[in-house]
């Protein structure tokens, strides 16, 4: 990739500021057209020691309407991104829809330093490189602009530089033992880089190598790269949106047709396992929490079939201090501004805690599948993120546990018409849970594929026969002791 760099490339302060006045309009016009076009954009800024890229980011904030630009600056993780898995920090700072953010240092920073100074080898670099490559489609999938800058100075100009600023009392500050020791690495952090950039530039989301020996030609480089992608995407047509609900199933037999429903407990062996599992379950969380390992438990499953009532004794064996129960409704304007996936990141638990999802993620390969709110090729692709996504949680040491909680359509109508007639429940029932139930078939032929896609080894699913409350509740809080049990062993 560095060798179609323009070595010694430069523009004369008199060339720089006649195209200045014009750069600055387009890019402020295109920053307009970006608050109304519904897409983020993200601007990566990497590269050589010494290359100037602090320099060329404050330009871009005088070039740009700073209100609508977000910067952020990667060193090591702090005490609170430790806590979670690596890209969390990366996720919360992703732009909201109309939105710009440069990010300084990103998730290429680690795996390039831990390559050059050999605490990686080539294998563990390729995964880190494959991951980041599947992170990088999932946010240019959903229409993230991915805008990728590396600047490039040469061995002679790196020195010459860092000579130059350690030369004046005020800025010998910039200049470190340890930027002398990775000056001493160039030729192998070239060789690192050049093959980390061939392997994750694309058609979607391409490198654009900077020369940066004269900063007047890096700066405007940079800013025309950054205006000429933007103006590309806002004069691309607005891809064709045309969700449609699910068809009718000519063939309505699922999975679920195989769970046996008849399962009950008596209420006798019911209150008395129920004490025992909770005790079983306290136990664990304490020592989950002494191993500074975190859980998640999701739960999906048919209206009505139980899901609220097996979170209440879950809660009821936990110390409060220790969980939190997200409720998953329609997103709001601010996660209809991010990837779906967002909104379930920012709540991922620190190491010692519990996240209990009441609905979840899957909402976008089932409600929204059905119902037509997602687009077919967005739905389909989600199998695969939800999957990417549910792997990186788990290889973080979180202890995933899913449920399906199943009824049958009769069980489901007597449930909704108790609802009717308790007050304590009138809250629960609506005109929309009975139409819901004209769509059971689409419904379950979509549990069906989810099953089918997102059960896998590092986060099975686990079906629950919820005809009868006390069986559902029983082995939902088998389960998650068993899977606690099999982990902190």
């Amino acid at each position: 990739m560095f060798e179609t760099a323009e070595i010694g490339k430069k523009l004369s302060k008199a060339e720089f500021d006649a195209a200045l006045p014009g750069l600055r309009t387009d890019l402020l016009k295109a920053q307009v057209r970006l608050e109304k076009a519904h897409f983020p954009v993200i601007v990566l800024i990497n590269g050589a020691d010494s290359a100037g890229k602090g320099d060329t980011l404050n330009r871009l904030y005088e070039w740009l309407d700073a209100r609508y630009l977000t910067t952020f600056a990667y060193a090591e993780p702090n005490e609170e991104e430790r806590q979670r898995p690596e890209y969390w920090r990366y996720w919360m700072a992703l732009p909201r829809a109309g939105r710009i953010a440069l990010f300084y240092g990103n998730w290429y920073t680690h795996p390039i330093v831990d390559r050059v100074y050999r605490r990686i080898g080539d294998g563990e670099l390729a995964l880190a490189l494959s991951k980041i490559n599947s992170f990088e489609r999932t946010l240019t999938d959903s229409g993230a602009l991915l805008i990728k800058l590396w600047f490039h100075v040469s061995k002679k100009e790196q020195r010459r530089r860092m000579e130059r600023l350690q030369g004046s009392k005020s800025t010998r500050w910039r200049v470190s033992a340890v930027d002398w020791k990775q000056h001493e690495q160039y030729e192998r952090f070239i060789n690192v880089c050049d093959g980390v950039l061939r392997e994750t530039s694309n058609g979607e989301s391409p490198w654009h190598v900077i020369e940066s020996t004269d900063d007047h030609y890096r700066d405007m480089s940079a800013a025309r790269v950054i205006q000429s992608a933007l103006q590309a995407r806002l004069e691309q047509p607005a891809p064709p949106h045309l969700p449609k609900p699910e068809a009718p199933i000519s063939d309505p037999h699922t999975i679920l047709d195989t769970l046996d429903l008849s399962k009950s407990i008596d209420k006798k062996d019911y209150e008395e396992r129920i004490p025992l599992l909770q005790g079983r379950l306290n136990k664990l969380a304490r020592r989950l929490s002494k191993k500074k390992r975190s859980a998640i438990f999701v739960f999906e499953g048919s209206d009505a079939a139980g899901k609220g009532g097996a979170i209440r004794r879950i809660a009821g064996a936990l110390d409060a201090r220790q969980y939190t129960i997200i409720p998953i409704a329609a997103p709001s304007e601010e996660e209809r501004d991010h990837h779906y996936l967002w909104r379930f990141w920012r709540h991922l638990p620190r190491r010692g805690r519990i996240t209990i999802y009441d609905r979840s993620w899957y909402g976008r390969v089932l409600v929204e599948r059905v119902e037509g709110f997602s687009a077919e090729v967005d739905w389909r692709r989600s199998y695969k993120e939800i999957n990417d996504f549910e792997q990186e949680l788990t290889g973080d040491g979180i202890i995933l546990v899913k449920f399906w909680l199943h009824i049958s359509s009769e069980e489901q109508l007597k449930r909704f018409q108790a609802r009717e007639t308790e007050p304590w429940k009138q809250h629960k029932i609506g005109p929309e849970d009975y139409r819901n139930r004209e769509k059971t078939p689409q419904y379950e032929a979509a549990v069906e594929t989810m099953i089918e896609q997102c059960s896998t080894r590092h986060a099975p699913f686990t079906l629950v026969e919820a005809n009868d409350k006390r069986h559902a509740r029983v082995k939902v809080l088998e389960t998650i002791c068993e899977r606690l049990e099999a982990e902190l062993r």
